[in-house]
């Protein structure tokens, strides 16, 4: 199965509004007990997550998964800082390049792929307020060309 692909279960919209993706990663979450049910059933959030590299590992940062409403006293807290999985020389080649000013690492895409919850990181960098207007310009002018079409089908 090709990266990115699988059963989403959540996505960050926002992100590709403020950033330009330039290189993706597919990376695996360590989870705790009923966390995966959670995901499961869709209880994710990953509007203001965030990657950091800390001690040469990749970690998540502000991803909020729901408790599980079976679960019991046991349940993980929502928004804890999870590790991502990935190959040291994936993470030696972001170490290198999220160096360089205006580069973040951001979660695009939660899914399930094989049975296991991946997400897709993403390389990026952060856009003006102008490159936003353009793209927002770019996105209506696309729509108007495809209600014409239809339009134009239609008869």
């Amino acid at each position: 199965m090709p990266k990115g692909a699988g059963k989403t279960i959540a996505q960050n919209k926002k992100a590709y509004h403020d950033y330009t993706v330039e290189e993706t990663y597919e990376a695996g979450i360590v989870l705790q007990g009923t966390e995966i049910k959670s995901i499961r059933n869709g209880r994710v959030n990953l509007k203001d997550a965030y990657a950091r590299i800390i001690n040469n590992e990749l970690f998540i940062i502000g991803m909020h998964i729901s408790p599980y409403e079976q679960g019991n006293i046991h349940n993980h807290d929502p928004l804890r800082t999870r590790k991502l999985l990935l190959h040291r020389k994936e993470i030696n080649k972001l170490i290198g390049e999220s160096k360089e000013s205006g580069y973040a690492l951001v979660p695009l895409k939660l899914y399930l792929k094989n049975g296991f919850a991946k997400v897709l990181v993403g390389l990026a960098k952060g856009k003006k307020k102008y490159d936003k207007r353009e793209d927002l310009k770019r996105k209506e002018a696309k729509r108007e060309v495809e209600r014409a079409f239809r339009e134009r089908q239609k008869m």
